[in-house]
């Protein structure tokens, strides 16, 4: 099972209503509990199973626009980690992915929005946002969702049963921690 539901928006802490952070929260993180409730039972009574959470280097590195984003990201490798405590002696596995700056259907929208109303070529404001918002990104573009999908059929497979209870990093080079 991959939880791979996930809404975004930028917006300001102080503009912020308590509907939204229920609505996000609600969306990007009880969604992945429900339907971890209902398959990891049988996951481990089969004993095999796999789990991966796609969460955010956002999770970690809080945006200040996207704060209420970065507290769900947060919470799901939370969940994650805490899910794979329950897999102790079976070859289930939990993981969380945190998949940096990625061009999504939402966040391409969101990028040829900003581009035809500042009336510019949409390469050239992608290279922007990346420039402004992730200068120090050692890939220095967006990353494909292919690339995450990698990774997500990696920790699907046999071959990761040695991987549990794991943040995987496909961030791009986002994120300056070891």
């Amino acid at each position: 099972m991959i939880n791979n539901v996930g809404i975004f928006e930028l917006k300001d802490f102080e503009n912020l209503e308590d509907e939204e952070w229920y609505r996000i929260f609600e969306v990007n993180v009880m969604s992945c509990i429900r339907l971890s409730k209902k398959l990891l039972p049988q996951m481990l009574q089969k004993k095999s199973g796999r789990i991966v959470f796609i969460s955010s280097e956002s999770g970690v590195n809080i945006p200040g626009n996207m704060i209420h984003y970065g507290m769900t990201k947060a919470a799901m490798t939370a969940v994650s980690n805490g899910l794979s405590k329950l897999t102790t002696g079976t070859e289930v596995t939990v993981n969380a992915i945190l998949g940096g700056p990625t061009y999504s259907d939402g966040v391409a929208s969101t990028i040829e929005h900003i581009a035809a109303l500042q009336n510019i070529e949409i390469e050239q404001m992608k290279n922007a946002i990346i420039q402004q918002t992730n200068p120090h990104s050692l890939l220095q573009r967006f990353i494909d969702p292919e690339e995450i999908a990698s990774l997500a059929v990696y920790l699907s497979s046999p071959i990761s049963i040695a991987t549990n209870g794991a943040s995987l990093r496909a961030d791009g080079g986002v994120l300056k921690t070891i």
